[in-house]
C-alpha cells in the first residue's frame, strides 16, 4: 500500500487567509486532490504543507458577464459539465470536463485542478522503488530523459482535458497573490520544460478562470483513449471555428494536447477560411494540418507512432460530427 507522507494541512476560510499561507515556503494548494495526492504516494512531491481551499468561501461565482464566463477555480468537473451556462456558451469546455476520468473523480476534482495538473511520463508516474530501477529522469531524481536520449529538457506531457479547449478559447488565468491581483492569457501559462511547466509563483492563487463568448463559434473536443474516459488522453483536440452566416468558417483554431508540457496551437489555419463547417473538404484539411504539424514522442503509454497515426483521424471525426448534432 502507498502511503502519505506526514504533512500539516491548514483550511482557510478565505481567498486573503489563503494566500497568506501559500506566501510560506513549501506550501501547496490542494482542493480535489485527485492530481497531487497519488504524487505524494509516489513520492514525486514533498511539499511542507499543504493550503486546503475547499473551505473558503469567497471565491468567484461560476456565471455569464460582460461577454465571458467566469468559472471559479473550485468549481468541480461535475459542475462545469452540468452548469446550463457553460453548456450553452461554451460547450467544448463542458465535454472535456465531462470525459475527465470517472464521475466520483469528477466530483471532487476542481477545473483549478485540472488547469495545474502536473504533466505525465511513463517513466516517472511510477512507484519510487520502479523509478530507482532505471536511475530516475530529469523530473524524479535523475538527470537523463528516457524518451528522448541526451535531452537536455523534460518532455513530460500535458494530459488535462480541460485546457487545449481554454487556449483555443483564448481564456484569461485569475490569479491572487499577497501581492494583488493579476491576470495571464491561458496561451502564455505553459512552457515546453516538463518539470516546471506552468508560468505562475508559487504563492499565487488561482481564483477564477475567465472564457471569452462569441456569437456564431462552434467547437468541439475530442480525445483518444484505450479504456474510454477512465485513462488520461492519450492524444486531445480542441476545434474552434468561428463563422458567418451561410456556416463558412471566418477564422479557427486548433489545439493538439498530450504532445509536450504545453498545448500546441496549430498554424495555417487560414487556409480554412471559406469552408464549411462540418464538411468532408474542411474535415480533409483539419486532417492534414494535424498530420504536418503533430509529432507525438513516447512519454505516455502507447506507441507513439500510432497516437500520430490517430491524430488526424480524431481531428476529420471532430469536424466532420458538427454537421450533426451530438
Amino acid at each position: 500500500m502507498l502511503r502519505l507522507p506526514p504533512i500539516d494541512v491548514i483550511s482557510p476560510k478565505t481567498v486573503a487567509e489563503a494566500v497568506k499561507l501559500l506566501a510560506q515556503d513549501g506550501a501547496r494548494v490542494i482542493a480535489g486532490g485527485t492530481d497531487i495526492l497519488p504524487n505524494l504516494k509516489h513520492h514525486l512531491d514533498s511539499p511542507k504543507l499543504l493550503v486546503d481551499i475547499t473551505q473558503v468561501q469567497d471565491f468567484p461565482s461560476t456565471e455569464k458577464f460582460h461577454g465571458a464566463m467566469c468559472i471559479a477555480s473550485n468549481a468541480t468537473l461535475t459542475e462545469i459539465a452540468t452548469n446550463s451556462e457553460v453548456l450553452e456558451f461554451s460547450p467544448a469546455l463542458a465535454k472535456a470536463a465531462s470525459v475527465v476520468a470517472s464521475p466520483s473523480i469528477r466530483n471532487g476534482a476542481t477545473i483549478g485542478g485540472n488547469i495545474h495538473l502536473d504533466t505525465r511520463c511513463r517513466y516517472v508516474n511510477q512507484t519510487e522503488f520502479w523509478r530507482s530501477a532505471i536511475g530516475g529522469c530529469l523530473k524524479s531524481e535523475g538527470d537523463v530523459c528516457h524518451v528522448v536520449k541526451g535531452g537536455k529538457n523534460c518532455v513530460a506531457a500535458m494530459s488535462s482535458d480541460c485546457v487545449p479547449v481554454l487556449v483555443a478559447l483564448d481564456a484569461t488565468i485569475i490569479l491572487e497573490s499577497v501581492r494583488g491581483e493579476r491576470r495571464v492569457p491561458i496561451r502564455e501559462y505553459y512552457n515546453n520544460d516538463g518539470t516546471h511547466h506552468i508560468n505562475k509563483e508559487s504563492d499565487e492563487l488561482m481564483t477564477a478562470v475567465h472564457v471569452p463568448i462569441k456569437d456564431n463559434q462552434t467547437q468541439r473536443y475530442v480525445k483518444w483513449t484505450v479504456r474510454k474516459n477512465i485513462d488520461f488522453p492519450l492524444v486531445s483536440l480542441a476545434l474552434v471555428f468561428d463563422h458567418d452566416g451561410s456556416q463558412r468558417v471566418t477564422s479557427a483554431t486548433i489545439v493538439a494536447s498530450v504532445l509536450n508540457a504545453k498545448p500546441k496551437m496549430l498554424k495555417g489555419t487560414d487556409k480554412l477560411i471559406g469552408l464549411a463547417i462540418g464538411s468532408e473538404a474542411l474535415g480533409e484539411a483539419v486532417s492534414a494540418l494535424i498530420g504536418k504539424q503533430c509529432k507525438p514522442l513516447g512519454n505516455v503509454p502507447y506507441d507513439a507512432a500510432y497516437r500520430r497515426r490517430v491524430l488526424p483521424v480524431y481531428g476529420k471525426r471532430g469536424v466532420t460530427s458538427l454537421a450533426t448534432s451530438e
